[in-house]
């Protein structure tokens, strides 16, 4: 199955404006960055339809670069410690780490909607409703992510009140066909990604490629998947690239060498610009909405 994607990513960072001092030289230096918020939105109005992988909305929390996983502030302490112990790989050589959490909705619904009863063959209604915990391990080149998501299937993950209150909003033909949706079930996932960064940062203008592979485990997802994103355009951002809602997601916080650029650079320095395009294909074992 290839998967290509249309959707909107909103990133403002939630890091302070402030600047501190250093009282021994008398400097100004970046004050330690706060989390980031993504907001995701992805649905099939992007291609003028309204079927199959039809809408989906996630909202991800990121910490700022730490340099080891009990630094964040966005868990216990008890539970911050127990990341120093999660074994995965590419996490025994990082020299950064971002925790990220979140949850998300995702919604799935045959051709044609207005049909009550789906015949055999269709894709079936389906909800899905998720939260999830990820860890990511940098290098300069290379991205690995762990991540574990619980949720549900079924009526209680609200996929028929999220899409027909919408369309009644929009005044559109709400779907008719959500009482054949799947049952309840609950769900549990492990996914473990990793993505390259194929080519060395640069200032100005530039081109980078960023390959991905992945792996996930048990419901709603067994799949593996590989995929990659070339990009090109000003002052590239030293990250992995743009992150879609797919299970152990990459992530687009800003990097401590963009604030560090950012904060001393000039204006027209300060930002980047760029065209990408993308593409994953996944190998299915198991997805109980196809």
């Amino acid at each position: 199955m290839l998967v290509l994607l249309g959707g909107v990513v909103l990133s403002p960072s939630l890091s302070s404006a402030e600047t501190a001092v250093t009282p021994s030289q008398g400097q100004e230096r970046p004050a330690r960055p706060g989390p980031t918020l993504q907001v995701y939105f992805e649905n099939d109005l992007f291609c003028d339809t309204d079927r199959y992988y039809t809408n989906a909305v996630q909202m991800r929390l990121i910490s700022p670069d730490l340099n080891s996983p009990d630094e964040n502030e966005m868990l216990p302490d008890g539970m911050s410690r127990l990341l120093n112990d999660v074994p995965f790989p590419g996490s025994d050589d990082a020299v950064q780490y971002n925790l990220s959490l979140g949850f998300g909705q995702q919604i799935y619904t045959p051709s044609d909607t207005q049909i009550v009863d789906p015949p055999d063959g269709e894709r079936p209604y389906a909800g899905y409703l998720y939260g999830f915990l990820a860890l990511h391990a940098k290098q300069y080149n290379r991205l690995d992510t762990l991540e574990l998501a619980v949720g549900m299937i079924g009526p209680s993950a609200l996929g028929e009140q999220a899409q027909n209150e919408v369309h009644r909003i929009r005044d559109i033909d709400t779907a008719k066909g959500w009482e054949t949706q799947l049952h309840d079930e609950p769900t549990a996932m492990l996914t473990w990604t990793r993505t390259w960064r194929l080519n060395e940062a640069c200032e100005g203008l530039g081109w980078d490629v960023l390959p991905h592979l992945g792996l996930s485990a048990g419901t709603p997802f067994t799949q593996a998947s590989l995929g990659g994103e070339v990009r090109f355009g000003w002052n590239l951002p030293s990250d992995f690239g743009t992150s879609t809602i797919r299970p152990g997601s990459g992530i687009n916080a800003p990097s401590r060498d963009d604030m560090e650029r950012r904060h001393n650079g000039a204006f027209w320095e300060n930002f980047s610009r760029y065209m990408f395009v993308g593409a994953d294909g996944r190998d299915v074992a198991w997805n109980p909405s196809l």
